[in-house]
C-alpha cells in the first residue's frame, strides 16, 4: 500500500464548515471542486508539485448536501496528473450528479476518451501556471483540443494574470468553449477599471465562446477572510457584464492554501456580494453550469 504525507504547509480542509446562512436556489451546482485519492487507492501522481491531504468523494458529497447543492462538477488537480481514475470514480458513484473536467496527455485514444465521455467528463483541463505544472508543447494542446471539440467537450484554462498577453492567441484559437478558472487570478489591489483587469475583460467581450468562473475569492483576495471585500467588484464587474457564461464553485478543499483554510459555509456568503439579484444567482449557480455541463436537462433557451 502506498503512503503520503501532505506537504507540511498545506493546510487541510475546514472539518466542519459552518451551515450557510445564503441559501442557494433549488438545483444549484458546485462547479469548481476537487477529489484527492485516498492516495491509498489512488495514488498520486510521481511528477506532482505538491501532496495533498486525502479528500474522498464521500467528503466531497456530504459537504454537496450541507452546503444545499445539488451537483457538482468535479476538476481533475495536478496532483493527479493524467491519471483520472479518482475523477471517474467518484463520478461514477455520484449516479448522474457529477460531471467532470480532466487531465489528457496528447497520446490518449479514441477509446479512452469514450470511457470518461460515458463516466461524465464533459472536458480538458490545461494548466498554464508554471509553478504547478510543466506546460505542455501548444502543438499537443491544440491537438487534444481538436479531438474533443466533436464530442461536446469544452476546455477549462488556468492561468495567472501577468501570463495572459503571451497566450491570448493561442486562447482565442481554440474550437470549443472555453472556461477561464477564477478570472484568470487578476491582481485585486490594482486597478478595477483601466488596469490589467481590461485584457481580460477584452477577452471575455470579444470571444462568444469563453465562459469564467467567479471563484476562490480565499486564492486571489489581498485582504482576506472573511468578506474578501478586494475581490467583490471584480467578480461583480464579470457577472454583471457577462451573466449568461459564468460559474461558481467551492473550490473544494482548497489546494495549495497556506495563509488560511476557508470555511465553505461562511464561503457562499460572497456569491450575493457578486449577483446581487435572485436572477443573476440563479444564471450563476444553476442556469449556467446546467447548460454548459447537463445541456440535455437544461431548460435554458
Amino acid at each position: 500500500m502506498t503512503s503520503f504525507t501532505m506537504d507540511a504547509n498545506w493546510l487541510p480542509f475546514h472539518p466542519s464548515p459552518a451551515k450557510p446562512s445564503y441559501i442557494v436556489p433549488a438545483g444549484a451546482v458546485d462547479a469548481h471542486c476537487h477529489v484527492f485519492g485516498p492516495g491509498a487507492q489512488f495514488p498520486f501522481a510521481r511528477e506532482r508539485k505538491y501532496t495533498p491531504c486525502d479528500a474522498s468523494k464521500d467528503q466531497l458529497f456530504a459537504l454537496r448536501d450541507h452546503l444545499g447543492f445539488s451537483r457538482n462538477v468535479i476538476v481533475q488537480a495536478t496532483c493527479h496528473g493524467a491519471d483520472n481514475r479518482a475523477l471517474v470514480d467518484a463520478l461514477q458513484a455520484s449516479e448522474g450528479l457529477a460531471r467532470g473536467v480532466a487531465t489528457v496527455d496528447n497520446d490518449i485514444t479514441d477509446e479512452a476518451l469514450a470511457v470518461l465521455h460515458e463516466a461524465g467528463v464533459r472536458g480538458v483541463r490545461f494548466n498554464f501556471v508554471k509553478r504547478l505544472v510543466d506546460v505542455l508543447p501548444f502543438g499537443d494542446l491544440q491537438n487534444i483540443a481538436e479531438r474533443i471539440a466533436p464530442m461536446g467537450w469544452h476546455i477549462v484554462i488556468y492561468f495567472e494574470a501577468d501570463d495572459l498577453a503571451e497566450y491570448y492567441d493561442f486562447f482565442t484559437a481554440l474550437p470549443t468553449p472555453v472556461v477561464v478558472d477564477h478570472m484568470g487570478r487578476p491582481d485585486v489591489g490594482g486597478r478595477l477599471e483601466g488596469g490589467s483587469f481590461d485584457l481580460f475583460m477584452k477577452l471575455m467581450a470579444e470571444n462568444e465562446n469563453f465562459w469564467s468562473k467567479v471563484s476562490c475569492p480565499d486564492r486571489i483576495s489581498k485582504l482576506g477572510p472573511p468578506d474578501y471585500a478586494d475581490v467583490i467588484p471584480f467578480a461583480r464587474r464579470v457577472v454583471e457584464a457577462f451573466p449568461e457564461r459564468v460559474l461558481w464553485g467551492t473550490d473544494w478543499p482548497h489546494p495549495n492554501m497556506k495563509s488560511h483554510m476557508p470555511d465553505d459555509g461562511g464561503l457562499l456568503e460572497f456569491i450575493p456580494n457578486i449577483a446581487r439579484s435572485e436572477a443573476l444567482q440563479h444564471k450563476l449557480l444553476v442556469d449556467n453550469p446546467m447548460c454548459l455541463y447537463w445541456p440535455e436537462e437544461s431548460a435554458r433557451s
